[in-house]
């Protein structure tokens, strides 16, 4: 008599995404009064602040600038997510085989290296609003190519998207920095503008994903192009609202002005790898349910962050990463070199993520404090570069050699965690003082 063994996918509970969005909420609405009572006469108003007037012009200036920018920055967030939403599909549905993949992810890493390290000091030199309006140009042609071409080519499109990965990860925190200070708005208030980027950011990513499923439905087939088109179109948007509302502005720096610096971006090689270690051992899962956990932990993640810097407490910014790091590099250790539950895995990448939507913040934070706003860009992008150059040794060691295994790389992740836990601590004992005095109006 034969055995019939029934194969189960895993799913996360429904009740999780529930969760995740009442802390969510929680947070928002219960920390304007926790700042009332922290500083209820020298706070400025966000844009979650339903409790708190203000008669002030500043305060109406900087809430109109701040919610400007939230608004294209999610755009360009909603053009980040399109693309990651339905990739594998894309190019199983293009007949693109896995050694190809392999190859147009090396080749858009290589491309981020040797070209997108400096476009952060050429928008320096040239202005941020040229390289921001380049980040819509390249979506937006990519956008048309896939609608146009029956086959479109994944080199040229991995390329074009890891360029505009690179464009996004500091123009737009850039131009608004150096528009916050021309326009005179408190310092302070960039604690609150960083940690709403994260969570907007998040919760564009959620929302670039429910609209790629809507779109595409049940029929991949005929409407598998229809989120380039979708691209398309929020491109286009995204070009009109920079060149009609965006001010350009004065470029003071020079090459000669540039100095080495580093930052900790060793948090990127988990998007390589989360998904590959929940799979493992043949394991089925519904890939697609647990990203919306992953982002929406990372969104909860970043309200901390206002609670931490301006809530009944204010804790030095270098105290807390500290521990941030220490926790995320044991999370990943954890989940390097012991096997897991999908359950328990889910959990972990979960705290994993929270963990960064706090660590996002936090270092744009630092980086206005030690970073001349004028050089802000270029010190990204330069310091983006040694761990561009390790995910693409590993893409290459991984995906073509097979000889190293991906706990082994999740493993030196973990390390460089530890050890940026171990300049977060050498920088809060022996580090200069601040390029901006943060306890000024």
């Amino acid at each position: 008599m034969a055995v019939i063994i029934e194969s189960s996918v895993w799913e996360p509970n429904p009740w999780l995404y529930i969760l995740l969005f009442m802390a969510s909420l929680f947070s928002l609405l219960a920390f304007p009064y926790a700042s009332k009572k922290y500083s209820i006469t020298t706070r400025t108003p966000t844009i979650f602040d339903h409790g708190i007037s203000s008669s002030s012009s500043s305060s109406s200036s900087f809430l109109r600038f701040q919610r400007n920018f939230l608004l294209l920055y999610s755009l360009a967030s909603v053009l980040e997510g399109l693309w990651s939403a339905f990739g594998e599909v894309e190019f199983a549905y293009y007949g693109v085989r896995r050694e190809q993949i392999v190859l147009s992810l090396c080749i858009g890493s290589a491309a981020a290296l040797l070209f997108g390290t400096f476009v952060g000091v050429l928008s320096d030199l040239i202005g941020q609003k040229k390289v921001c309006l380049l980040f819509c140009i390249l979506h937006l042609f990519i956008g048309l190519w896939k609608r146009i071409v029956p086959h479109p080519n994944i080199l040229v499109a991995g390329i074009c998207l890891s360029l505009s990965a690179s464009i996004f990860s500091f123009s737009f925190e850039t131009w608004m920095v150096v528009q916050h200070e021309k326009q005179g708005h408190r310092q302070d208030t960039l604690n609150e503008t960083f940690w709403l980027m994260s969570f907007f950011e998040s919760a564009s990513l959620i929302g670039s994903q429910v609209l790629s499923n809507w779109l595409i439905g049940n029929n991949v087939g005929k409407n598998i192009s229809s989120p380039s088109m979708a691209a398309f179109f929020f491109a286009i948007i995204a070009i009109v609202c920079i060149t009609k509302g965006w001010a350009e502005v004065p470029k003071t720096a020079s090459f000669k002005e540039y100095r080495t610096s580093f930052s900790s971006y060793v948090l990127g090689v988990f998007w390589i790898l989360w998904a590959p270690t929940v799979v493992a051992d043949g394991r089925e899962v519904h890939l697609g349910l647990i990203y919306p956990c992953l982002v929406g932990s990372r969104m909860l993640g970043s309200t901390v962050f206002p609670w931490l810097t301006g809530g009944l407490s204010s804790i030095r910014t270098e105290d807390y990463l500290v521990y941030a790091f220490i926790i995320v590099g044991m999370l990943l250790s954890i989940t390097a070199y012991d096997y897991q539950e999908i359950g328990v895995l889910v959990t972990l990448f979960c705290l994993f993520h929270a963990s960064v939507g706090l660590i996002s913040p936090s270092l744009a934070k630092l980086r206005t404090m030690y970073v001349p706003n004028e050089l802000r860009g270029g010190m990204i992008s330069l310091s983006q570069a040694p761990a561009t150059a390790a995910i693409l040794f590993f893409l290459v060691q991984r995906g073509y050699y097979r000889n190293i295994e991906n706990s082994t790389i999740m493993g030196i992740a973990a390390l460089g965690l530890f050890t940026a836990a171990a300049c977060m601590h050498v920088l809060k004992r022996w580090g200069k003082q601040p390029y901006q005095n943060w306890h000024k109006s």
